[in-house]
């Protein structure tokens, strides 16, 4: 199975497996013709190599054939669409709309609409807990709506604050929700649907992305201000380490096979970063000259149309 790390809005890495430290290179760059504005989250349907692209600027989903790298489909009838999730058993993809608060599930073939589910607004980040078939939606002034597997509302679990990036454990029953706005983590217990613990964020501010190592019992949050990642256990909560990292990060993504993590930012860099228990390294990749933007910006560098561009090591059996 191919192994791919997918760079918010700009990159596809694909780097083989027992790579120590492999270099990339650039394969092709897929146009996203017409789409204009910002683009944020990305969800991938591995068995049929499609990517999945919230064009937030452009109100569409822009579907990706990974295979044939060009873009086969843009899915209008989105109002900002943020957040963005594939539910591989349910063949449905998830659709978190800035604009209405709108969480909308689409079939994952014709793409049409087969549920609509209104919440109070800025629906942003989606989760999936597959054993349970239900999808969490962050939105609002601080909550997770809970959907059932036909997009049944379930209930809601305040947060205190708008959550962003949050991450479900597997082997227990835990959601770890960034809540920037509070300065804080919280931990939730998702079978009594409450908070259980918060976690002060203090060592940085504007906690929006994170990842978590759920083997090693650590958790990645990744800090604006100054641009930063902070490690916390897990276990007890307690902040472990801490480093710099690229500027305006918007997304981290854990490589458990390799032991890494990739942190995505505005500045326009990829950093890879080896994460052993004892230390911290860091390899720099420079991805593109812009990542984010803003919406319908103007100036001549977001004038440029937003593409995906593709990179791999040499190692031809990781595609």
């Amino acid at each position: 199975m191919n192994r791919m790390t997918v760079v918010a809005g700009l990159a596809i890495l694909a780097l083989p497996p027992q790579a120590p430290a492999p270099s990339l290179r650039l394969v092709a760059s897929i146009p996203l013709a017409g789409v204009e504005g910002r683009i944020d989250h990305l969800t991938v349907d591995v068995d049929g190599r499609r990517l999945f692209v919230a064009a937030l600027g452009h109100d569409t989903v822009e579907v990706v054939d990974l295979a044939g790298l060009r873009v086969t489909r843009s899915v209008s009838g989105m109002s900002e669409p943020q957040g963005i999730k594939y539910l591989a058993d349910a063949g449905r993809i998830v659709v978190a709309n800035g604009g209405t608060g709108a969480a909308q599930f689409l079939d994952g073939r014709s793409f049409g609409v087969l549920q609509t589910v209104k919440l109070s607004g800025d629906a942003d980040n989606v989760r999936y807990d597959a054993e349970a078939k239900r999808t969490y939606v962050g939105y609002g002034n601080g909550a997770l709506a809970v959907l059932g597997a036909d997009g049944q509302t379930l209930g809601d679990i305040p947060v205190g604050g708008h959550p962003e990036s949050f991450q479900l454990e597997t082997s227990g029953p835990r959601i770890f929700v960034n809540v920037p706005s509070a300065s804080k983590v919280a931990v939730i217990d998702r079978a009594r649907a409450t908070v259980v613990a918060t976690w002060p964020v203090t060592a940085a501010r504007s906690n929006y992305p994170m990842a978590l190592d759920e083997v090693n019992h650590r958790l990645f949050v990744g800090c604006r201000s100054p641009a930063s990642m902070l490690v916390y256990d897990t276990a007890s909560g307690r902040l472990v380490t801490t480093a710099s990292i690229v500027g305006d990060t918007d997304d981290i993504f854990y490589d458990a096979a390799r032991g890494r993590v990739y942190v995505i930012g505005g500045q326009g860099f990829l950093l890879g970063r080896p994460m052993s228990i004892a230390s911290l390294r860091l390899s720099r990749r420079l991805t593109a000259t812009f990542v984010r933007r803003s919406k319908r910006s103007s100036s001549p560098t977001n004038s440029i149309p937003p593409k995906l561009t593709v990179q791999r090591s040499s190692d031809r059996s990781s595609w």
